[in-house]
């Protein structure tokens, strides 16, 4: 009885880990395809100026993603300041007060943003 008592607890201690470890995978999954639209709505204030498909006071995320798709931009590299702006350099000045945000993001941030832009491309 022991022994049965013993087997059950060992099998279901393996059934509990492996379940942990898929539901941890699936939400750091899942926390990663939205991380970029989560910033860009939310901490990054991006959406006040631009709009998936049409000009506001900022070109329209399809625009943006076509330009640096065509010319091969850096989008990070841009939201760092460590690059011209392609698409619409005449709003340049209006952008660099944003770069206050962007500059204190991290690496997986910005690329998370970057991947949400491109979500935009046609």
């Amino acid at each position: 009885m022991k022994n049965i008592l013993l087997l059950l607890s060992f099998f279901s201690l393996i059934g509990c880990q492996n379940k942990e470890e898929k539901t941890e995978t699936s939400i750091d999954e899942t926390a990663t395809k939205i991380s970029g639209q989560v910033l860009f709505e939310g901490e990054g204030n991006c959406i006040a100026c631009h709009k998936p498909d049409q000009k506001i006071i900022g070109p329209s995320l399809e625009e943006i993603s076509k330009i640096y798709k065509t010319k091969k931009g850096n989008i990070v590299s841009f939201l760092q300041e460590q690059s011209e702006p392609i698409v619409d350099p005449s709003q340049y000045d209006i952008m660099k007060t944003n770069f206050a945000i962007t500059k204190s993001m991290s690496d997986e941030e910005l690329k998370a943003l970057e991947d949400y832009i491109y979500s935009f491309s046609k």
